[in-house]
């Protein structure tokens, strides 16, 4: 039986030489039309106005529950990278504290006066339209289905994307760079890749994958253009660093030496990264949480799992050597999120750390998943309320507060 490059797709018409065209390939892994039935897999449209319609959800869900005052600000990480992004707008940086990688806030200040609009909206609109994005760039790699099924089920996605975070713009410069190699656009897709390791660093994976790849394959051309492409980034962007606080690696060394709460326990030995589970067990007993909390981590540790368990058969393997570049990322990433050693973050975060590698769970779980477009028409609605109501905290929902 015939299987397209994904494994799970199609199969694709071919050229006289016996090769899929790529505008072929991009027209079976994504159509512009959702067809006529509820198992084609949903078009472009059908995804962005799903994703928009979450997004309404959610913002209504906000105000029926009177909780939108200064939601944004109080969310996540979007007061730091807020602060931060004042500070480059002002371009004054005494007495900043730098928590998290710089890309995102320097994009947040470069359109708030682009646009002449609050740092807080242009925080807003980067992570809503990078979600956007991000879900039909996933589409374009992996089809509609998995595109489906990453946009609806994960509620921190969804909180990061129309509350404010930086994981949707990594997105959609990581996965932008996937799609520009596979188009063979090898500096355009290490810009990208750059781009995405200063606002999330463990996208350096997608660099590394890129890297291999073209050693592999003996091009020692791109691969220097790639590799000059990202040193002029990292050089772009330590040098500030370097110039106003002393220190080029101040952000890198800031996950390592922060306190992130409870004591500042991280591991064994206060590194990163640790053995694989130790963080996610270590972590589950040194921090009681609620059954609900507890459920929905394990619900996703356990499908990540059933996932990498997927992915050695035959069809996700056939994929892994069509694009041994994507498979280098998301071993690399699946390996680093398992080894993640912060005990407060490893098990409580795990659903938002695991979103970079999620569109690669769904496509190795793709067998298995239901093929119903009707199912994205409901989940877009009630992982919307749900975001929305774990955002708010569940006391405030159902106690008033």
């Amino acid at each position: 039986m015939d299987f397209s490059p994904c494994g799970f797709l199609p199969v694709m018409p071919r050229t006289e030489t016996g090769q899929i065209s790529e505008s072929q390939a991009e027209a079976q892994v994504l159509p512009a039309s959702e067809g006529w039935g509820f198992h084609a897999p949903p078009g472009q449209t059908e995804l962005l106005f799903l994703t928009a319609l979450s997004a309404a959800v959610m913002w209504i869900t906000a105000l029926l529950l009177h909780h939108t005052s200064n939601l944004i600000l109080n969310y996540g990480d979007n007061s730091a990278y807020l602060a931060v992004a004042k500070a480059i707008r002002a371009w004054d940086f005494h007495q900043l504290n730098i928590q998290h990688f710089m890309g995102y806030p320097y994009l947040i200040a470069l359109v708030s006066i682009l646009l002449h609009i609050p740092p807080l909206a242009a925080l807003w609109l980067i992570s809503a339209g990078s979600a956007l994005v991000s879900v039909l760039f996933v589409g374009r790699l992996f089809g509609g289905w998995v595109a489906g099924y990453f946009a609806f089920t994960n509620l921190a996605w969804m909180q990061l994307s129309f509350i404010g975070g930086s994981e949707p713009l990594a997105m959609a410069l990581g996965f932008g760079a996937l799609l520009a190699f596979r188009k063979n656009r090898t500096s355009g897709a290490a810009l990208l890749a750059s781009l995405a390791v200063t606002v999330r660093p463990l996208m350096v994976f997608i660099l590394l994958g890129i890297g291999l790849v073209l050693l592999r394959r003996k091009k020692f051309g791109s691969f220097l253009v790639a590799l000059n492409t990202a040193l002029a980034i990292a050089g772009a962007y330590m040098l500030p660093l370097a110039l106003y606080f002393g220190d080029p690696l101040l952000t890198v060394r800031s996950y390592a030496t922060r306190d992130y709460g409870g004591g500042g326990i991280v591991g064994p030995h206060g590194h990163l990264f640790g053995w694989p589970f130790h963080g996610i067990v270590a972590g589950t007993l040194a921090y009681p949480a609620p059954w609900t909390s507890l459920l929905l981590s394990f619900f996703w540790i356990g499908l990540v799992l059933l996932a990498v368990g997927m992915m050695c058969y035959k069809n996700f393997r056939a994929y892994a050597r069509k694009h041994a570049n994507e498979a280098i990322f998301c071993g690399m990433y699946l390996l680093a999120l398992f080894c993640y050693d912060y005990l407060i973050w490893a098990r409580s975060n795990f659903s938002r750390f695991s979103i970079p590698v999620l569109p690669f769970v769904f496509l190795a779980l793709l067998p298995l998943l239901p093929k119903d477009r009707r199912i994205f028409w409901l989940l877009s609605v009630v992982t919307a309320v749900l975001a929305m109501f774990s955002a708010v905290g569940i006391r405030n929902v159902f106690g008033g507060g």
